[in-house]
């Protein structure tokens, strides 16, 4: 469940990368970084330290302090906002990093698509109220569309289980794929060109995999399999309660504010875009992320021939990712 990314491979998860950045930057989210090691004090301040259970890699340093290796950053990025904002009229905030994590799989399967390290995005909103906090989901929704969208996918949105994350409100991400984890049961409207036009509400009024009652024999039904590869969660005050995490309204009065997180499994994206895009040949990277533009295969003859250097660096200061397969 832990594996080393070769060039080509690593080339399109920074292509990946790069994608889901400028997608969050477009939303008004800002990037910062919380490090791969946590203190335990913040994750027993919200009741969460015994709770997530053998999936959290527990460690302890040569003081004897208990440190822990992030699956996750809801008690790190609340911590950092309580001790740094107090104001209302710092709000809305929008923060996201893409860094390491580390979750103990009990069954570390299909390769980067579930192992125990992964590079992950995750954002985290910060608001005064309920309303405000539902608003930011729903900027969220639409912008994780459009992020999968620009990677060459086809997203569908599944209401789903908060999990150990908590809260009353989320989405899952899925991507169709016949090795998929799950069964998706959905309308096909939901994978149509023009879902970006839909708003969030008729989105949701859609038939989708949490819909159990779904009459699978309607014509407008259609079943298949899918790889998630973005969950999103709206969970209100679970985390700034506990941890303290108070800012002042206009009346000057203190209260919780209301969060939510968002994440993007980067790493988890190139096996599953695999899955997605690909024939009897082999990989069928979309456009976007494909390791090069352009692959100029060159016979034994050509090896030296001057033109073939000239060609390569035209086509490499206009294109940048080319690639001269001298072999």
């Amino acid at each position: 469940g832990i594996y080393s990314l070769l060039p080509l491979g690593f080339k399109v998860m920074k292509k990946i990368e790069v994608i889901v950045r400028q997608e969050q930057n477009k939303i008004g989210a800002q990037e910062i970084l919380m490090p791969t090691i946590q203190s335990s004090e913040i994750w027993k301040e919200s009741g969460r330290y015994d709770d997530y259970g053998e999936e959290m890699l527990r460690i302890k340093d040569r003081q004897n302090r208990e440190m822990l290796y992030g699956p996750t950053n809801e008690e790190q990025v609340t911590e950092i906002f309580r001790s740094s904002l107090k104001s209302y009229k710092s709000l809305p905030q929008l923060l996201y990093h893409i860094q390491w994590k580390f979750r103990d799989e009990i069954r570390p399967r299909f390769g980067v698509m579930r192992g125990r390290e992964f590079l992950m995005k995750d954002a985290y909103s910060f608001d005064l109220n309920e309303s405000d906090a539902v608003k930011t989901y729903q900027t969220f929704f639409k912008n994780y569309l459009k992020t999968f969208i620009e990677l060459g996918l086809k997203p569908i949105p599944v209401k789903a289980d908060s999990g150990a994350i908590g809260g009353n409100l989320s989405h899952e991400f899925q991507i169709l794929a016949n090795t998929g984890e799950s069964e998706i049961d959905y309308d096909p409207n939901l994978t149509s060109d023009n879902l970006l036009d839909l708003s969030y509400e008729d989105i949701n009024n859609l038939y989708s995999a949490s819909d159990t009652l779904i009459d699978k024999s309607k014509d407008n039904i259609t079943v298949g399999r899918g790889i998630e590869v973005g969950h999103i969660f709206y969970f209100g005050t679970k985390y700034s309660n506990p941890l303290g995490a108070k800012i002042s309204n206009k009346e000057g009065k203190t209260e919780d504010l209301h969060m939510g997180s968002y994440g993007i499994g980067v790493s988890r994206l190139v096996g599953a875009i695999i899955e997605a895009h690909h024939d009897e040949k082999g990989i069928a990277w979309p456009f976007q992320v494909a390791p090069f533009k352009i692959n100029i295969i060159v016979s034994d003859e050509l090896l030296n021939d001057n033109n073939i250097s000239k060609l390569y660096s035209f086509l490499i200061q206009k294109y940048k990712d080319v690639i001269l397969d001298d072999r």
